[in-house]
């Protein structure tokens, strides 16, 4: 019998047969945020704080299409092995980025030779290494245990990397302005532990819609609403993820803050880092991602996560004011 050394978390399910696209949308979801099957509808992560937030989301969404869903905290001790978990973990991510160096072998080899590349070929091999650039940073995320072939895959990028001389500069705006459908001081409450949509969702209210607010981070398990208390980002707020949109997006909606492209552009990269999607894969949002990410580790406390956060998107909000949104309106 082996002797558990780490905590898992496992994410139990059981889908209804209807609607045919749950089934796809679980699995991909599961992808993005790198979990392994331990068996037929058993799925495994390192426990953490954003696992178990990835989990409880999939749970809701599970459960309100009918199907059944549940998250444990696990150790084993007979059968498998820690090792034999991480080293799941590390053939999934191999794979990963073995397919990635294959595509960007591909670019290159569509590359002509010995001359320099037209403004087209530039342009479409420059969007193909800000889009495989993107997907090397969302695989390196989700490789907890250090998978030996990352090196192959940079390799690849820089091969292809070197064959580019410029890129297309972006154009430039006045910088949008932001406060409309402001709310009176209010007391806003969300989970503990926040991370990129709490600290994003907590900016804006801030900054364009309540800028007296307070905030409490409360454990969900044990919190009872209180008098005057807004809820925002918990599975029962006022203020949360509806359909495929996260909590921030919903206050851009709520709060008729969408017409600001910086801001719009904001919900984007929160949306893509949220929910670990690449729907919109604008070229910062690994940068956001990469620090909000550097903030969680490095402050235990939610109000210094929020301040640290708060800075960050104010200078995003600022640098997104004086480039036009790239994204198409919707």
């Amino acid at each position: 019998m082996s002797q558990p050394t780490r905590i898992w978390l496992l994410l139990i399910h059981q889908l209804p047969s209807k609607p045919d696209y749950l089934r796809v949308k679980t699995w991909r979801r599961l992808q993005r945020i790198g979990a392994v099957a331990i068996k037929s509808s058993v799925y495994a992560l390192p426990r953490s704080e954003q696992a178990m937030e990835h989990f409880q989301w999939m749970v809701r969404e599970i459960v309100a299409a009918g199907g059944e869903a549940s998250v444990c905290e696990a150790a084993f001790v007979d059968g498998l092995s820690d090792g034999q978990v991480e080293a799941f973990f590390r053939t999934a991510r191999a794979a990963d980025y073995a397919a990635l160096a294959g595509e960007a072998g591909d670019v290159l080899r569509g590359l002509p030779a010995g001359r320099a590349l037209d403004p087209e070929r530039r342009a479409e091999a420059a969007s193909s290494v800000s889009r495989l650039r993107r997907r090397l940073d969302e695989i390196a995320a989700i490789d907890f245990f250090g998978a030996a072939s990352r090196d192959l895959a940079e390799d690849a990028l820089r091969r292809l990397e070197e064959r580019m001389t410029t890129r297309p500069k972006s154009k430039v705006r006045r910088p949008a302005t932001g406060g409309r459908g402001r709310k009176t001081g209010q007391t806003w409450v969300t989970r503990q532990g926040v991370y990129i949509d709490r600290i994003a969702s907590a900016w804006l209210i801030l900054r364009f819609i309540d800028p007296r607010a307070k905030f409490r981070f409360v454990d969900e398990k044990t919190y009872r609403p209180g008098r005057g208390e807004t809820r925002f980002d918990m599975f029962d707020g006022e203020y949360t993820h509806e359909g495929d949109q996260c909590t921030f997006e919903v206050l851009l909606a709520r709060f008729a803050l969408h017409e600001d492209p910086a801001l719009r552009a904001l919900g984007e990269m929160v949306h893509d880092i949220d929910l670990k999607e690449t729907r919109f894969a604008r070229p910062e949002t690994a940068g956001l991602e990469a620090v909000v990410d550097g903030i969680r580790r490095g402050y235990a406390r939610d109000e210094e996560r929020l301040a640290r956060g708060s800075a960050v998107l104010d200078a995003f909000y600022r640098s997104l004011g004086e480039v036009r949104a790239r994204a198409p309106e919707r």
